[in-house]
C-alpha cells in the first residue's frame, strides 16, 4: 500500500482553507446562506458545469482508488482538483461574479457551485485530514445549516453523479487551459506581463472538431486569461508557420529496432504537408528509401516525433503535442496605454487590501500627475474606477504624502497614489 505524505495533505488542506475563507468573505457581503432554490445544472454557466463535471469525475476516481487500497492516489486526485482546477482556474476566473454586481441568478449559481465543491472536498478528504476537514465542514455548514450532522465524519461519503459528467466539456476546457499555458509561457519568455494586453494569437486548427472545441465561451475565457484581443484560427498554415520535426529516439528504438535509422532518415525528409498530416491524423505511413525496401511497412505515430514551430517576425510560437499557438508580441500605442491602466488597477487593489478596506467599500482615487501616465489615465479612467470600486479617479498636482503610496511602473516611471473611503470624505 502506498504511503501518504504530510506535505501532500498539508498542501491540500491549505488550499481548501484559503478557498473557504475567500468564499466566506464574499458570501457574508451578499448574505448568501444557500436558502435559494437549487439552480439546475443545465441552467448554470459553462464554467460552473465544467467544475461540477470535474468534481464528479474526481469523486468516481477517488472512490475507485480507495476500493483498490490506493490512498495516495486518492489524496493526490483531490489535491489536483483543488489546486489546479478549483483554485487556479475556476475561482480565479469567477471572482468577477462575486465582486460587486447584482445578486442575480448568475451570482447565486457561482455561490452554489463553489459551496458544493468545498463541501464535497471536505467530505472526501476527511479520512486523510480528519481535523482540518471537520473544521472546514463545520465552518461551511455554520453559514447554511444544510447538513444536520454534527461532524463531517458522521456525514454521507460522496458518490459520483454520472449525469453531471460531461467529457466533451472537460476536454474543451482542458484545451483552453493548454492554450493559456502555452501563451503564458511565451509571455514569460520575453518578459511581457499578463497585465499588458496584446493583439491576438493564431491557432492552427488541425480539423473542424478542434476549432469547434474552442467555442464562444471558451474563447472568451482564453482571451481573458492570457489578455489578448483576438483568437484567429488558421486552416492553412503554409507561408505563415514553418514547422520542424525530430525523431523521439527513445520510442523509435523500442518500436522499430533495427529499422530505427531508416525511420529516422524518413522523418528527416518530411515536408510541411506531411508534418501537417501526422499532426491532424495522429499517424502517417512511412516511405523508406529504396535501399531499405526490405524493411517491413510501418506507421509512424505522433508520439514518436517532436514537432516544433519556428518563430516568425513579431510573433513567438510554441507547441504542445498537436497544439500550436503563435503570439503577436507587437505592442501598439493603444495597447501600451491600456497596459499602464491595468498596472494602476493592480496597484490600487493592493492599496485597498493593505488599507484594510472592505470588499464593498467605495473609494476615491488620487494619482499624482506624470506625463508618462496622463494619457493612459484619461483614456481608461472609467475602467479603472469600475475595477476598483472607485467613484472618482483624479489626476492631481500633489497628493497627501502621509497616506499616499509610491508606485513604479516597468518603464522606471514613479508617481504616487492616494485612496480615500467615500464615507470618510462625506464626513469631512
Amino acid at each position: 500500500m502506498q504511503m501518504l505524505t504530510a506535505s501532500n495533505i498539508l498542501r491540500l488542506s491549505t488550499f481548501a482553507y484559503k478557498l473557504k475563507n475567500e468564499y466566506v468573505l464574499y458570501a457574508n457581503v451578499d448574505s448568501f446562506k444557500y436558502s435559494e432554490a437549487e439552480i439546475p445544472v443545465d441552467e448554470r454557466p459553462e464554467i460552473d458545469r465544467w467544475i461540477l463535471s470535474l468534481l464528479n469525475t474526481m469523486i468516481r476516481d477517488v472512490n475507485g482508488y480507495l476500493d483498490d487500497y490506493y490512498p495516495t492516489k486518492s489524496s493526490r486526485a483531490i489535491q489536483e482538483f483543488v489546486v489546479e482546477n478549483l483554485s487556479n482556474w475556476y475561482v480565479r476566473l469567477t471572482r468577477k461574479r462575486f465582486w460587486g454586481g447584482d445578486y442575480d441568478k448568475n451570482k447565486i449559481s457561482a455561490y452554489q457551485t463553489l459551496y458544493t465543491c468545498l463541501e464535497t472536498v471536505a467530505k472526501l478528504s476527511a479520512p486523510f485530514a480528519p481535523f482540518f476537514m471537520d473544521q472546514l465542514f463545520l465552518d461551511l455548514n455554520k453559514g447554511t445549516s444544510r447538513d444536520a450532522t454534527e461532524s463531517v465524519h458522521l456525514s454521507t461519503y460522496p458518490e459520483c453523479n454520472e449525469s453531471m459528467i460531461d467529457k466533451d466539456l472537460e476536454e474543451r476546457m482542458h484545451l483552453a487551459q493548454r492554450v493559456s499555458s502555452l501563451v503564458l509561457g511565451l509571455r514569460r519568455k520575453v518578459n511581457i506581463k499578463v497585465r499588458q494586453p496584446l493583439a491576438k494569437i493564431m491557432v492552427p486548427a488541425i480539423n473542424q472538431h478542434f476549432a469547434d472545441q474552442i467555442d464562444a465561451v471558451s474563447a472568451e475565457i482564453i482571451k481573458s486569461e492570457i489578455n489578448v484581443k483576438e483568437i484567429e484560427f488558421l486552416d492553412d498554415t503554409s507561408g505563415i508557420l514553418v514547422k520542424k520535426i525530430k525523431p523521439n529516439f527513445k520510442l523509435l528504438g523500442r518500436k522499430h529496432g533495427k529499422n530505427m535509422k531508416a525511420v529516422s532518415a524518413a522523418i528527416a525528409r518530411f515536408t510541411q504537408e506531411e508534418i501537417g498530416e501526422i499532426e491532424k491524423n495522429g499517424a502517417i505511413n512511412l516511405s523508406l528509401e529504396p535501399s531499405n525496401l526490405s524493411a517491413e511497412p510501418c506507421a509512424l505515430s505522433l508520439e514518436e516525433v517532436e514537432i516544433l514551430s519556428e518563430d516568425i517576425p513579431g510573433w513567438l510560437v510554441a507547441n504542445d503535442g498537436n497544439l500550436t499557438v503563435a503570439l503577436d508580441i507587437t505592442i501598439t500605442e493603444d495597447l501600451r496605454q491600456e497596459g499602464i491602466a491595468r498596472e494602476f488597477i493592480n496597484r490600487i487593489q493592493n492599496l485597498r487590501k493593505d488599507s484594510g478596506f472592505e470588499v464593498t467599500d467605495k473609494i476615491a482615487v488620487f494619482i499624482q500627475r506624470h506625463e508618462a501616465i496622463e494619457k493612459a489615465i484619461a483614456m481608461h479612467q472609467q475602467h479603472i474606477g469600475n475595477q476598483t470600486l472607485a467613484e472618482s479617479v483624479e489626476l492631481v498636482d500633489k497628493v497627501d504624502m502621509e497616506s499616499a503610496r509610491e508606485v513604479e511602473l516597468d518603464n522606471d516611471v514613479k508617481t504616487y497614489i492616494q485612496i480615500k473611503k467615500i464615507s470618510i470624505l462625506l464626513q469631512n
